[in-house]
């Protein structure tokens, strides 16, 4: 079963934490799942202040800079994988570096047949 693993953090201490996680170390564990078979697909993402957000409200089209709402932690990357189940794909996301210093969302894909 697919899962996408969601990379939040802070952006402005992302790279500043003791704890915070180095390219190196972020690209060594992507080999690592890479190699064991189980990675679809995996991309760090710019800056949220390179986001723009799209909306239709009554069929009018609203474009706006920015993320949809303001938050502490911004989606800094993902992880899309294919997991045995929900515990292997629970697995993958706790070594997922940038998880000490932010958080890693797991759901499941849903599959839409097309």
């Amino acid at each position: 079963m697919k899962y996408l693993c969601l990379v939040y953090s802070d952006e402005d201490t992302l790279h500043s934490l003791s704890d915070s996680p180095r390219d190196e170390e972020c690209l060594a564990y992507a080999e690592s799942v890479q190699r064991s078979g189980r990675m679809i697909a995996a991309e760090a993402l710019h800056p949220v202040r390179t986001a723009t957000t799209v909306r239709v409200r009554g069929g009018k089209t609203n474009i706006t800079d920015g993320p949809f709402a303001e938050t502490k932690e911004q989606l800094a990357g993902f992880y899309l994988v294919d997991a045995r189940d929900l515990n292997e794909a629970l697995q993958i996301a706790e070594n997922i570096p940038a998880a000490r210093v932010g958080s890693v969302e797991v759901r499941p894909v849903r599959e839409l047949g097309l």
